[in-house]
């Protein structure tokens, strides 16, 4: 790459990137420690607060209009700021896309990325010469430890009605000795990923889907080789739960110093441990012992972010997370001087046909 093209993908990505990472905390409002739940609202966009070793995690939900001859949006974007538009504009943003929303080439180094697609496509691009489509309920883990480019677009395929597009992005630490381990690219399809339905003494339903961990002996795909997560006594778990109205569910106690995170995103209310919390609310656990909660008026929706913490230094500038700060320097020589691999495509966001087909090459 030339520099001056190297400087133009770092500096765009840096530049969006880190407004985007400092903006929303300051808008996370305390409610209360209601026993040993600790309670805050959570901002209205940008990324949620987390805990360690869980290091981002933002909800994208975009309403795209239809798409145009291109997979763009047939919408006019003479209002936004193209290269790095988070506005949320009539309910969508192109994020650092130009003609396509997304996320064109950019590095990452020390961490692991987990992409969780309720709905809509996303193309996957990187620079170990692997790509996929995939979303609809599927989920991508990506490792990229010693470091690697990767894009991530939003192609619009429908051209006679909206394109929503709905999913997570979480970032996991990887601990000291595996941050520069080789890249690892994996698919979770939607049909691999185990749910759990149970029902209560009602006979009201809750469903569970594993991205990683346990429950109730069913086990989610076996997660990176490198990850935290591939260490059962990490305790690391996602799932998305799902509790129709009304429904009582218990969520399970772990060992002591296992840290637990509900982000409570669509519903009307829940009762925690007997505390009401109203929709968009963290709810951090300060305890080991099992927690009831139950869905209120609605249908209620929540993301379970668990793990033992990696307990060691975090220093984090843009798209690099290492332990010292001569490490995140290093990471940026390093990627000036060899791109962590090369770009098979002329365009630094590509797309994969206007067809709905997923697929995965090189997927490990």
């Amino acid at each position: 790459m030339k520099r001056k093209q190297f400087l133009k993908t770092i500096s765009r990505f840096l530049l969006g990137f880190i407004a985007f990472l400092n903006f929303p905390l300051a808008n996370t409002k305390k409610i209360g420690n209601l026993n040993m739940l600790k309670v805050s609202k959570l901002p209205e966009s940008g990324p949620w607060p987390t805990s360690d070793p869980f290091l981002f995690c933002v909800h994208h939900k975009d309403i795209y209009p239809k798409a145009n001859n291109n997979m763009g949006p047939d919408a006019k974007l003479d209002q936004r700021n193209i290269g790095s538009d988070f506005s949320n504009i009539d309910g969508w943003s192109m994020y650092h896309g130009d003609k396509i929303p997304g996320f064109p080439r950019h590095p990452h180094r020390g961490f692991e990325t987990i992409t969780i697609v309720d709905k809509g496509l996303i193309d996957h691009s990187d620079s170990l010469g692997f790509s996929a489509r995939y979303g609809d309920g599927d989920v991508q883990w990506l490792t990229a430890g010693d470091g690697i480019q990767h894009s991530e677009m939003f192609p619009l395929l429908n051209k006679q009605d909206s394109n929503p597009i709905d999913f997570f992005q979480i970032w996991i630490n990887l601990e000291s000795k595996n941050k520069r381990v080789s890249p690892n690219f994996s698919m979770l399809w939607k049909d691999d990923i185990p749910k759990v339905t149970e029902y209560d003494r009602n006979k009201l339903k809750a469903e569970i889907h594993l991205i990683a961990g346990t429950y109730k002996q069913k086990n989610a795909p076996s997660p990176p080789p490198d990850s935290w997560a591939n260490n059962k006594y990490n305790s690391v778990n996602i799932w998305k739960i799902k509790l129709e109205k009304n429904v009582q569910f218990t969520l399970p106690r772990v060992e002591e110093g296992i840290s637990r995170t509900l982000y409570f995103y669509k519903g009307s209310s829940l009762e925690v441990n007997s505390q009401k919390i109203n929709f968009m609310s963290m709810i951090e656990i300060d305890d080991c012992d099992k927690i009831e909660i139950s869905s209120v008026k609605t249908e209620s929706y929540i993301l379970l972010l668990q793990a033992k913490p990696i307990n060691e230094p975090v220093v984090k500038y843009g798209p690099f997370v290492m332990n010292t700060q001569s490490e995140i320097q290093e990471a940026f020589n390093d990627y000036n001087k060899t791109q962590f691999g090369d770009w098979a495509w002329d365009d630094d966001g590509p797309v994969h046909g206007k067809e709905y087909k997923k697929f995965a090459i090189g997927d490990n």
